[in-house]
């Protein structure tokens, strides 16, 4: 031990310092982010999520459920060449991230190939992202969310917004650039904010029109130019359910790729337990209503849409357990049991 505390010693002299795997891989993912000859050559030994028009590749697990299918470059090469497709297509890929022992992560759209023929080769399934949402593990949600937003904005951002002419992406998808007025333009995340209000006893959910039947969710809005997050708190839960807040904190945040790729900032929020009358303005939600911590309970034990049969409220359900939202009331259970 007495040798290692002087190495240490003498590389902080030095100036140098050991890096923890952590700093190593975001180091990596940088230097393939600014050089593109680095990310075309971890390319060729990179593994891939796949798209068919955005629906990620599926494949069935072991235990049961689906996984996110994680292919190498040689699979993804020879799908290619069985289809009479050129391997060059693999540049069309975006950087995503890379492991402990640096391989990087791709994500690829292939809707320009047969998808039935695609999954045959792959022996996995494109599924709609919403859908797969429901059917992934949790841990391969962020990877899978991650790689279908920077495809789409990808496709959504091909021109300047300055002045209609083309842009130019770099290697690695991190950036594109417009070669007449030099503007570089980033992949961008819209900030939410997501609010589970309460009285102390109950909780306050929601439903939009759009949202499956059943379903109810925290309330959320997307922040005005200017706002802080708690303004956005605040205006939100006046506009959507008329009611003041009283104190709120902060607890945690997600990327959603809903509609259009946002950041879900979550807070708890506090109302006076003397005025707990919902008043719901203009379209946005079809109902608002308070739960109890029993009816909460419940719908987090289910983990997902109620079948005939079960017990308690049959049309009563919450977002699946890596949303945020699912998070929130997770906290507030803990915090009504003092947990």
């Amino acid at each position: 031990m007495r040798w290692a505390a002087q190495i240490l010693f003498r590389s902080r002299l030095l100036g140098w310092r050991p890096y923890s795997s952590y700093v190593s891989q975001m180091r990596y993912l940088l230097r393939l982010k600014e050089d593109d000859e680095a990310c075309q050559l971890a390319l060729q030994s990179g593994s891939f999520l796949l798209y068919h028009r955005l629906a990620p590749l599926l494949h069935k697990a072991e235990q049961g459920g689906y996984r996110a299918a994680i292919l190498q470059a040689a699979d993804v090469k020879g799908i290619l060449r069985k289809l009479d497709r050129d391997e060059q297509l693999l540049e069309e890929s975006f950087l995503i991230g890379c492991s402990e022992n640096q391989v990087a992560q791709f994500s690829l759209d292939v809707g320009g190939l047969e998808r039935e023929a695609v999954e045959e080769l792959c022996g996995g399934v494109f599924v709609d992202l919403k859908k797969a949402f429901f059917l992934l593990p949790g841990q391969d949600v962020s990877p899978v969310s991650r790689g279908h937003a920077l495809i789409h904005w990808h496709q959504t951002h091909s021109y300047s917004s300055a002045n209609g002419l083309p842009t130019k992406r770099n290697q690695a998808g991190s950036q594109r650039v417009c070669q007449t007025s030099r503007i570089t333009y980033y992949p961008q995340m819209a900030p939410v904010a997501i609010v589970l209000v309460t009285d102390g006893r109950q909780c306050l959910l929601a439903r939009q029109p759009s949202f499956p039947r059943g379903l109810y969710s925290a309330l959320a809005g997307f922040c005005d130019m200017g706002e802080t997050v708690e303004e956005t708190v605040r205006r939100e839960v006046a506009e959507e359910v008329g009611l003041e807040v009283q104190s709120l904190n902060y607890t945690g945040s997600q990327h959603w790729p809903f509609p259009h790729s946002s950041l879900m900032v979550a807070c708890h929020a506090t109302v006076n337990p003397g005025s707990t009358q919902v008043s719901l303005s203009g379209a946005e939600l079809e109902e608002a209503r308070w739960f109890s911590v029993a009816e909460v309970r419940g719908a987090l034990s289910r983990g997902g849409p109620p079948r005939r049969g079960e017990g308690g409220n049959p049309s009563f359900w919450v977002p699946p357990p890596f949303a945020v939202a699912n998070q929130l009331l997770q906290e507030w259970i803990n915090q009504q049991a003092g947990l």
